[in-house]
């Protein structure tokens, strides 16, 4: 009885949140950057989940040489690609294929530290040298602030969904051989102050929510255990 409930509920979820949708690629932070890394720009390395993942990348640019590159808590993950000394101007960049895919969706979790930059823009490129702006000042929430109600960015509690962002049926992001997505600072911050990024998805309609997927795992589960 566990088993066919769970799985009910589970394709339930996934009928609701588009379950016909397709990763692209994602980056769950699997690994973590090297202790004491620090320069201008550090390449994370390429999605670890999706139908593309092959010649994607994650990379982070800063203007100051002194920026830290860390790997803390993820949200709902172990890790997180996280860094210190922010300019405005700075960003995370992901690079991914779309051919043969459309309506493609852009998420991420981000949160920073109460002096690190609060409010980004996202901005897209088909070349790599032209940039759009695809979504304007969208403000990025401190996690663990002093208060009620305040929001736990943790690695072991599953996803806080208040800490993502989505962009919907991106225009023009159909079908590139290459496309390019930029988070960049715009706001000016203390140089210790730090900002993390965590399960970037460039998807192909808007991926299932995480509490289908939990499901579905659980159902898995109960499944082995009646065998």
């Amino acid at each position: 009885m566990t088993k066919q409930f769970l799985m009910a509920a589970a394709v339930g979820l996934l009928a609701s949140s588009g379950a016909s949708a397709a990763i692209v690629a994602g980056w769950t932070m699997p690994t973590a950057v090297p202790a004491a890394t620090t320069g201008t720009s550090y390449t994370y390395g390429a999605a670890d989940v999706g139908d593309a993942t092959a010649g994607t990348s994650l990379s982070g640019f800063h203007a100051l040489a002194a920026t830290t590159w860390s790997s803390p808590a993820g949200n709902g993950s172990t890790y997180s690609f996280s860094s210190n000394n922010w300019s405005v101007g700075d960003y995370y960049q992901v690079a991914v294929s779309t051919t043969g895919f459309t309506d493609i969706y852009l998420s991420w979790d981000q949160t920073r530290s109460s002096t690190g930059p609060s409010v980004f823009d996202v901005q897209m490129s088909t070349d790599g040298s032209n940039f759009s702006t695809i979504l304007a000042g969208y403000t990025v929430i401190q996690a663990g602030a002093a208060g009620s109600g305040t929001l736990a960015w943790s690695s072991v509690n599953g996803v806080q969904s208040a800490f993502t962002t989505t962009v919907a049926s991106i225009s023009g992001a159909d079908n590139q051989a290459t496309l390019y997505f930029r988070f960049v600072n715009t706001s000016t911050v203390a140089t210790g102050g730090t900002n993390r990024i965590d399960n970037i998805t460039v998807s192909s309609g808007p991926v299932p929510a995480p509490g289908a997927i939990a499901l579905l795992c659980l159902a898995g589960l109960a499944a082995r255990r009646r065998r």
